[in-house]
């Protein structure tokens, strides 16, 4: 697909969203709501129990995350309040917005393409969030937890192209044009639906900056070099042309001190719990 193409659909989504023709991808009321709690700096754990405790898969994806070898609770906890204080608010947000993801990401009326795409994407982002996990809690004074949530999110710009692609039936039908536009727009699509989310500037920035390979913030390591690291590593193995460049040249392993070969290393090292965090975000 021709970059003119591109850009004429990039304008064409733009401005349909900005007329309401087309409607960015929306969080579940149950996440929004949970999320605006946890936001809230005056709540109390049990009113955040009750709200979460009246969803009954939100409040099994809560025990059983709360209950992994992840966070190495001694003893079993059975209620939500208990998991809720265990695990802090931050881990909680994460642990609502990455059951949120996977319901957007299920769509049983779409085409088989679709499907197939949406569950590549899938995969990937929970890869990502998975190898994201391990390096902010290794490397990084960043919060782990976010990291991981920055990871989920990092291609959520693809679910609104492949939806408005839908409506152009020679590109629907097109693996070849589909994947040329995800690869180009997701990025900025991406920015765009985040910021409908309301999600925090740094997780925007990852969405919207992860396929920057020479991107030079700053000297600190942010959660966007966390992501771009994470994103490498998860393709190796394939033919991706990422696995052909020159990691040492690129910036973001120098802000996490980490040399290619020791970020390898240590995801080889950490395979079993890369699984676990995988286990619990794919449900």
């Amino acid at each position: 697909m021709a970059s003119q193409q591109i850009e004429i659909f990039w304008n064409d989504l733009v401005a349909d969203i900005r007329t309401n023709r087309v409607i960015l991808p929306a969080l579940p009321e149950i996440a929004l709501k949970t999320r605006k709690l946890l936001e809230d700096r005056n709540v109390t754990t049990s009113q955040i129990a009750r709200v979460i405790g009246a969803d009954a898969v939100l409040t099994t994806r809560l025990l059983r995350v709360v209950n992994s070898p992840l966070y190495r609770t001694q003893d079993p906890i059975e209620d939500v309040r208990t998991a809720i204080t265990r695990l802090g608010n931050s881990n909680v947000r994460s642990v609502v917005t990455s059951l949120a993801m996977e319901q957007l990401y299920q769509s049983k009326l779409a085409s088989p393409l679709k499907r197939k795409l949406l569950a590549r994407n899938w995969e990937h982002s929970v890869h990502v969030a998975a190898l994201s996990y391990i390096i902010a809690d290794n490397y990084t004074p960043l919060n782990a937890d976010e990291a991981m949530l920055a990871g989920l999110v990092h291609n959520i710009g693809e679910l609104p192209i492949l939806e408005y692609a839908e409506l152009l039936p020679d590109i629907a039908a097109d693996e070849t044009a589909l994947n040329r536009l995800l690869e180009v727009l997701h990025t900025r699509v991406g920015a765009l639906v985040l910021g409908s989310w309301k999600f925090p500037r740094e997780l925007i920035t990852a969405a919207a900056e992860h396929e920057d390979l020479a991107r030079e913030p700053g000297t600190d390591a942010d959660y966007t070099d966390v992501v771009i690291v994470a994103n490498l590593l998860s393709y190796i193995g394939s033919d991706h042309p990422y696995t052909k460049l020159d990691w040492s040249a690129i910036p973001a392993f120098g802000r996490l001190a980490l040399t290619p070969e020791e970020s390898i290393a240590a995801m080889r090292n950490a395979r079993e719990q890369i699984h676990e965090i995988k286990q619990l975000l794919a449900g």
